[in-house]
């Protein structure tokens, strides 16, 4: 774990959804592959760490950008949805995420999901978890929703997501768990404490500027935030 500045006490939890609750990731990859195969090119790590955490038509633009595709970014999109809908029907939830999520909420802890998905796309993704997902207080997704603006980096997203939350906290009482560096950025400039779970794959370079990091949500520090720890 990396603790890398003071922290303060906060009030409201705000989650990302692929790669922190739902492991999606590796289903993303899957599905972009499936589409880049007819090029000849590899969906490498070098390309998909600029592509985390950005809204879809963002992402296709990367995509058909950094591995030079021969289509246009709304062709490649329009595969994409092709290739995601088959495969991420079948997304899982992460490992002692569902611990933590139910842990807070046991603790009457608001909580939130602030994700880049569009509506259809978190709708596919959850149908398996419904459950879950009542949990928390609302859903943002910010590839389809009319009030953020700008995708991640861009603040928007958890900004909105806090306006949200009953009580409207300021975005310093809110904490926020990403695992992509775009993600991070994007919670600082909301000016939020955030909490990164980054994939094994991401560079030390990349993780600096979070206010911690831990290899999964179940060792999170959460008693730094003033938060209720979560039991042993």
């Amino acid at each position: 774990m990396n603790r890398c500045r003071a922290f303060k006490n906060v009030t409201h939890v705000i989650f990302d959804l692929d790669g922190v609750l739902l492991d999606t990731e590796k289903l993303y990859t899957l599905g972009v592959q499936n589409v880049v195969n007819n090029y000849g090119k590899v969906y490498n790590w070098s390309a998909k760490s600029q592509v985390m955490g950005l809204p879809g038509a963002d992402a296709a633009k990367k995509i058909v950008e950094l591995l030079e595709l021969p289509i246009s970014p709304e062709e490649f999109y329009k595969l994409a949805k092709i290739q995601y809908a088959l495969v991420l029907k079948d997304a899982e939830i992460i490992q002692g995420a569902a611990r933590v999520v139910k842990h807070l909420h046991k603790n009457n802890i608001p909580i939130a999901v602030a994700t880049s998905s569009s509506q259809d796309s978190f709708t596919l993704k959850t149908a398996k978890h419904k459950d879950f997902f009542s949990l928390f207080s609302h859903v943002v997704c910010g590839g389809s929703d009319p009030e953020v603006k700008g995708g991640k980096p861009k603040p928007d997203i958890f900004l909105v997501c806090a306006s949200r939350f009953l009580d409207k906290p300021h975005p310093e009482k809110c904490l926020v768990f990403e695992d992509a560096p775009n993600g991070v950025k994007a919670a600082l400039a909301a000016g939020m404490q955030v909490v990164m779970i980054p994939d094994e794959n991401v560079p030390v370079e990349l993780r600096k500027d979070a206010h911690v990091v831990v290899n999964s949500l179940e060792t999170a520090p959460l008693d730094l935030f003033g938060l209720p720890p979560l039991s042993s």
